[in-house]
């Protein structure tokens, strides 16, 4: 008789920067930022004959009476207290759990209690032998995975996700990042040697996405340009990939460094594909904590000077920040804030320095005793922005706690906002016009017409925010090209503020 499982990502333990908590927040439908890559490309694993069933929590809720023969969940440290609850409650239903994914990989023991089975690392060369034990009952408490080739990763099971309620979705060119930052985890879950897909392999995700409506695709590459040669190869197939799409070109969206800005060619070819937003971890104008946190990238270089070129190129970037460094003391946040101001950046996700388990910088903080209930790894609080697992050096716990609330805050304030998005506006260079080119204007999904609205919701904030809303309208009627820049920053700003009241 054919098995079946039951795939589930499980919603986040608190709204953040880059969800979609707010939709239903505010009365419209459940919705995904980002499409789920992990339990789609899981699914393309499962053999033939057994019956798949996904869950994305986040757009409907989980079928805990399910006939499913296997759950199996997957989640970041953000999603743990999530994970943790669902699995308690299909084990109390009897159902064998299996847990795998990036927390899992990093954490085995915190999650090893959890589950039935506990998947770590990546699972293209151990999927056979994991799917042929669990079909015959011979399966094993625990599997490690190995660094595939990324050849072997099957295209992802999208006919199984709920697409139309998905903002953008995700197609993965790469794997793992050769830079060291202390703080990191990527490294130590997927390593150090970047390995790639094939360009073939690529395209055909991206038709498979295109062809269910999607206009927005997130190339999930923990660093998309560090092997500019490799990038630009893959660059120019994407430009005429997305020059070629009758019924309208893909914005694209990734994660790079600050260094791919000493080379325009690679910028203009990152707009010529169209890359139109970045986000970049610019962590802090603090050269101290960049040596301390090994982030050598930063360095000796001008970063908001850098941060210019991306925009002259029409790249709008979103800025990873970062307060709580050793080398940092109670002046940090308005040097923060001065940093911020000056640039044309204005979507940061800003927080106080984690310790994530497994990496160089939670065993040094744990070395020098200051690691708070290390037995727990503060696995609740990790990437919420206002608490840390770390005892700071050089200001109290309070005075870091209580500074990077308030410069969260301060950043979000209605004219602060305004400053960076006109900024950001008045320096943003021109992008490929594809309707020049005979390309369609992209048909808008229900879930599109509700980001217009969502970012709509910034007039109800608020006198300031209502003020703030009219005078960029009326700015978009000299810059209509850049309207989607501002929907997209305005639809983010009330998920931020949303984020931080709750």
């Amino acid at each position: 008789m054919a098995k079946s499982i039951y795939l589930i990502n499980p919603i986040a333990d608190f709204p953040t920067y880059f969800g979609a908590e707010v939709f239903e927040a505010l009365g419209y439908r459940p919705t995904a930022s980002i499409a789920d890559l992990a339990i789609t490309t899981v699914a393309g694993m499962v053999p033939d004959g057994w019956h798949i069933r996904l869950c994305e929590e986040s757009i409907n809720p989980i079928d805990f009476d399910c006939d499913a023969d296997f759950i199996g969940i997957t989640g970041k440290i953000t999603q743990w207290s999530r994970m943790k609850t669902v699995a308690a409650e299909f084990r109390r239903r009897g159902k064998p759990v299996i847990i795998g994914g990036p927390f899992a990989s990093l954490s085995p023991d915190v999650v090893r209690p959890h589950c039935d089975v506990l998947v770590r690392g990546e699972m293209e060369d151990i999927a056979p032998e994991i799917f042929a034990s669990l079909n015959d009952g011979t399966y094993s408490d625990e599997y490690v995975g190995t660094k595939p080739d990324l050849r072997n990763s099957p295209l992802p099971r999208w006919d199984l996700f709920p697409n139309h309620r998905a903002l953008t979705a995700t197609v993965q060119t790469s794997r793992g990042c050769p830079f060291e930052c202390e703080f990191c985890d990527v490294i130590q879950y997927l390593g150090r040697k970047q390995r790639h897909k094939p360009i073939d392999q690529v395209i055909q995700e991206l038709d498979l996405v295109y062809q269910l409506g999607y206009r927005s695709v997130f190339l999930a590459d923990d660093n998309f340009t560090v092997y500019r040669a490799r990038a630009k190869e893959l660059l120019d197939r994407l430009k005429y990939w997305n020059a070629a799409q009758e019924q309208g070109p893909v914005s694209f969206i990734t994660q790079s460094s600050i260094d791919a800005a000493r080379d325009p060619e690679l910028l203009q070819m990152c707009a010529d594909a169209g890359l139109r937003n970045v986000f970049i971890g610019l962590e802090t104008p603090n050269p101290e904590s960049l040596r301390e946190t090994k982030k050598r990238q930063n360095l000796k270089v001008d970063l908001i000077e850098q941060v210019n070129v991306y925009v002259e190129h029409g790249i709008s970037v979103i800025g990873g920040m970062i307060v709580g460094f050793d080398a940092d003391d109670a002046s940090i946040f308005e040097r923060q804030y001065e940093f911020a101001m000056a640039s044309p950046i204005p979507i940061f996700s800003l927080g106080a320095l984690v310790a994530p388990a497994a990496t160089p910088l939670y065993t040094r903080i744990k070395e020098s005793g200051r690691l708070i209930d290390e037995g727990s790894l503060q696995s609740e609080t990790a990437g919420a922005p206002w608490n840390t697992n770390i005892v700071p050096v050089n200001m109290t716990r309070e005075e870091l706690l209580n500074g990077v609330r308030a410069l969260c805050r301060r950043l979000y304030e209605p004219d602060a906002f305004e400053t960076r998005l006109v900024t950001l506006l008045d320096r943003l260079g021109e992008r490929v016009d594809y309707s020049e080119q005979g390309a369609a204007r992209p048909k808008f999904r229900d879930v599109d017409v509700d980001i217009l609205k969502v970012s709509g919701e910034v007039r109800r904030l608020g006198q300031r925010e209502r003020e703030m809303y009219t005078r960029m309208t009326k700015r978009l009627q000299s810059q209509p090209q850049f309207s989607k820049d501002v929907v997209t920053a305005f639809m983010i700003y009330v998920q931020i503020r949303h984020m931080y009241e709750v």
